[in-house]
């Protein structure tokens, strides 16, 4: 969690919060996309975190693909900006959200895997058609058509 967000919830608790995220689609050599088993609600999500104040989306986005997968993206590309009651999300602990989420895609990434081990369990590469049914549910609007997209031949 940012220091941002930190401070706020120490004023606002677990009230809602309108909070930015930059996420990324990691996509290998196999068309295959990287998903991570996330530590709090074991559900499985792309790589993705909340921008900082004054931190450039793209740079956010970066930053937690490194953090979190020990990946560092070459290339970045603008999949799609996801928001509304599709992304609104109450963490384990209670703290709500109502997200707003500039997710990219990357093709061309160097680095080993290595998962953050505070926040996530595993990592692996799936094919599309293997995705597991417990997504995290903030992100399943985003993953879900981003698959159909692939499916499609649009990306």
């Amino acid at each position: 969690m940012s220091d941002y967000i930190m401070d706020l919830r120490k004023l606002v608790g677990h009230r809602p919060l309108l909070q930015v995220g930059a996420s990324v689609i990691v996509v290998d050599e196999k068309q295959r996309i990287l998903l991570q088993l996330r530590a709090d609600n074991d559900c499985w999500g792309y790589a993705g975190g909340s921008v900082e104040l004054d931190e450039e989306v793209e740079a956010a986005a970066k930053r937690e693909l490194e953090e979190e997968t020990g990946l560092c993206a070459d290339k970045l590309e603008l999949f799609g900006v996801f928001s509304g009651k599709d992304t609104h999300y109450t963490y384990p602990n209670g703290d709500e959200v109502s997200n707003v989420d500039i997710v990219y895609i990357c093709r061309k990434y160097h680095g080993d895997l290595k998962p953050q081990l505070s926040e996530v369990k595993a990592l692996r590469f799936f094919a599309l058609d293997e995705i597991p049914d417990n997504i995290s549910k903030p992100i399943q609007k985003a993953l879900y058509q981003f698959i159909d997209k692939t499916k499609q031949g649009e990306i």
